[in-house]
């Protein structure tokens, strides 16, 4: 009877040991980010107006095209009996219908000034889609490994109290043979039904972290599937000056010059030629003769606007100086909190290996109890309190695991 209780024991041993062991894989951490890509309305909107800013760049060179519109007017002043509109003026009866055409001159220059506004606005709203997918990638990949871990814990928990369950047959007829106390076997079912609660709260746990990763990625489904480990290692980071983060400060400094420039091609002299060709006649001599056409061109320079010039050049000063701004308190930023992760990485890893040389002292003391249970010199309390204390540096180290990858997903934020 006492070769069958510590091969119980060595049961439980065994599976405290194996209880990390391989998962149901179905569903990867790229399977979630994909479809959440695909899904995401901002994504979606921000694409569509790049292909937007695109129209517009056709647009401004289709206006610079000669621009051609039929226009037709008629007019009825009645005069009787010397009452009415002054003839001189009406004409009392007037009719046209023309062919009119128009064209703007505008220098290369200004031209390609009014392209790069689009052009730079798509660059920025590129950016800010670049910016908007490491949002979106670090939120799922968030809320994957929180889901991850509580399964973590579902699954060890639930392996422990299979076994254990398993064999409470066993210790009620060894405790009622009186090979062990009534109360080592109230010991035992202690620790079991505190493990039953603990696959309950996992469970629960889990149920509700993974729902909310399928609500965040947009999958309406509440069924549960396991989720592969999340494998993510620490990237390399790209320079400052070629990261998207910083990007955006150079982008906005281009704008900035860019809306200068525009500020200075609207006073350049503008001109303009125009033509039109049809009927047009007051039906007062021989109307059928009253078909021509005209050409003309109109020409504008700008001489004074009350100093306007120089209050815009003021407003981009401005806007600049808020820019660099800006940059500065993001270059501090950026740099203090990576030192601050890796710091934190670096404490982590550390942790994990003072708790995995706390495991061996622990998997060494339950084999210990286990042969001293072959003499009886061991109380079953004793191995109970062994294998809970191992349960709790298991725990530790799944959760100082999980906060790991967590800072790794906060620092790889930036890999882009």
């Amino acid at each position: 009877m006492l070769k069958a209780l510590t091969k119980f024991f060595c049961g439980i041993v065994f599976c405290v040991f194996t209880g990390s062991g391989a998962l149901a894989q179905t569903y990867t951490l790229d399977h979630y980010l994909d479809i959440a890509k695909n899904n995401s309305p901002l994504l979606k909107d921000l694409r569509n107006q790049i292909l937007s800013n695109s129209q517009d760049s056709l647009r401004v060179l289709a206006g610079l095209k000669p621009q051609l519109n039929a226009n037709s007017g008629a007019l009825i002043a009645p005069y009787i009996d010397g009452y009415g509109y002054a003839s001189a003026i009406t004409n009392e009866h007037t009719f046209n219908a023309l062919l009119a055409g128009s064209k703007s001159i505008v220098t290369k220059k200004n031209l390609d000034a009014q392209i790069q506004t689009i052009v730079l606005q798509s660059e920025s709203i590129r950016n800010s889609g670049k910016i908007s997918e490491q949002d979106l990638k670090k939120a799922i990949t968030t809320q994957y490994i929180t889901a991850y871990g509580d399964l973590l814990q579902y699954r060890f928990n639930q392996e422990v109290v299979a076994l254990l369950s398993q064999e409470e047959d066993l210790l009620k007829k060894l405790t009622r043979a009186n090979v062990y106390h009534q109360s080592d076997y109230l010991t035992f079912l202690v620790t079991l039904k505190q493990q039953e609660l603990a696959v309950l709260q996992a469970r629960l746990a889990y149920k509700n972290d993974y729902t909310t990763l399928n609500y965040l990625a947009g999958i309406a489904d509440t069924t549960m599937i396991d989720l592969a480990e999340p494998g993510i290692q620490k990237a390399m980071l790209p320079d400052p000056s070629t990261s998207v983060f910083f990007r955006q400060y150079h982008l906005d400094s281009l704008k900035l010059v860019n809306s200068r420039d525009l500020v200075d091609f609207s006073y350049k002299p503008k001109i303009s030629i125009n033509a039109d060709g049809g009927y047009n006649s007051d039906f007062m001599g021989q109307a059928y003769k009253n078909f021509g056409i005209s050409a003309g061109f109109s020409f504008t320079m700008p001489l004074y606007d009350g100093g306007q010039r120089k209050m815009q050049y003021r407003k981009i000063f401005l806007q600049e100086e808020t820019r660099e701004n800006y940059k500065a308190f993001f270059n501090t930023q950026y740099h203090q909190q990576l030192a601050q992760l890796n710091q934190q990485i670096g404490e982590n890893e550390n942790l994990i290996g003072q708790i995995d040389e706390q495991m061996k002292y622990a998997e060494s003391l339950i084999k210990v109890d286990a042969k001293l249970l072959e003499t009886g010199d061991v109380r079953v309390a004793d191995l109970v309190l062994a294998i809970n204390n191992y349960l709790t540096i298991k725990n530790l180290r799944t959760t100082t695991n999980i906060a790991r990858l967590q800072l790794i997903n906060q620092f790889n934020y930036f890999n882009r």
